[in-house]
């Protein structure tokens, strides 16, 4: 059986980079430490921080009570009123929010500043799009496809801002943008789509286009493994998503020739080496 595990699988830098900033308070703190939302889309990370006393805290309510500790901003993103909270209450602020993020909601400030209308694209649902849309105003709008944007139903001259969801399906994007007509509308078009997603989009797509059987790695709440997962499934019909060794069926692998692996930027790189071990191994 032939293996082919992709180059750009696993963490990100932006999700790297907050893992390793709450690890860092755990060593250098003895303040409670809790993060705003799971620090990333995956289960075993988690679990982990938890057991080291690390505490995910899951509304706005339970975030005001918080005293006299330090919240640790992931790399999703929050929006601006989440930071008047927390300095209100005098709680140290550890912000690991990606740095492509942040390039974001200063694009959402400026842009309603100068009197735009912004529109994201992306899941309303998503964390990442939710801190977004707490830079903008009472008129930011959040879209999924030409046709959400039809539906807005915006008088024609209107001068807007076309931002993305860093995980958005570059191809998706690039539709809604190529069907939005330019004659009716001032419109400034920013993509902010990772280069990582997008790199990690392509070979996935060309790896899932070559083996017989994909698996996609990933936690469940993982809005760039799920897009993978999509992407790879519309070239090879057996793809597969998992979250650990223990939610792969060997049936499905086991008359193979070839098998191609990717994950998502949620995924640590010890999950990804333990499928790939015992795949190779065992097939």
């Amino acid at each position: 059986m032939n293996v082919t595990v992709a180059k750009t699988a696993g963490f990100c830098f932006g999700v790297k980079r907050a893992v390793e900033k709450v690890y860092e308070q755990i060593q250098k703190t003895d303040k409670p430490i809790y993060t705003y939302g799971p620090i990333i889309h995956n289960e075993e990370v988690v679990k982990d921080l938890k057991k080291k006393g690390v505490e995910v805290i899951g509304s706005e309510e339970e975030l005001d009570r918080v005293r006299d500790c330090v919240v640790v901003i992931r790399s999703h993103g929050v929006g601006k009123h989440i930071y008047d909270i927390l300095e209100k209450n005098g709680v140290e602020i550890v912000d690991a929010t990606c740095p492509y993020v942040k390039k974001i909601h200063r694009v959402v400030a400026g842009q309603c500043a100068e009197g735009r209308q912004v529109i994201i694209v992306g899941d309303e649902s998503h964390p990442e799009v939710i801190g977004i849309k707490g830079w903008g105003n009472q008129d930011t709008k959040v879209i999924e496809n030409a046709e959400d944007f039809e539906k807005l139903g915006l008088p024609e001259g209107s001068r807007l801002c076309l931002v993305a969801q860093t995980t958005f399906n570059y191809k998706k994007f690039q539709d809604i943008v190529e069907k939005i007509p330019k004659t009716r509308y001032d419109i400034f078009v920013l993509n902010t789509i990772c280069n990582a997603t997008q790199e990690r989009q392509v070979e996935a797509k060309e790896i899932a286009s070559q083996v017989d059987v994909m698996l996609v790695i990933g936690g469940k709440n993982s809005s760039n493994t799920q897009k993978l997962y999509e992407i790879c499934r519309r070239e090879c019909n057996k793809t597969y998503y998992i979250q650990t060794l223990d939610d792969l069926n060997p049936e499905c692998i086991s008359s193979a020739c070839n098998v191609g692996i990717t994950a998502g930027a949620s995924t640590p790189n010890n999950i990804i080496e333990e499928v790939h071990t015992n795949v190779r191994v065992k097939f």
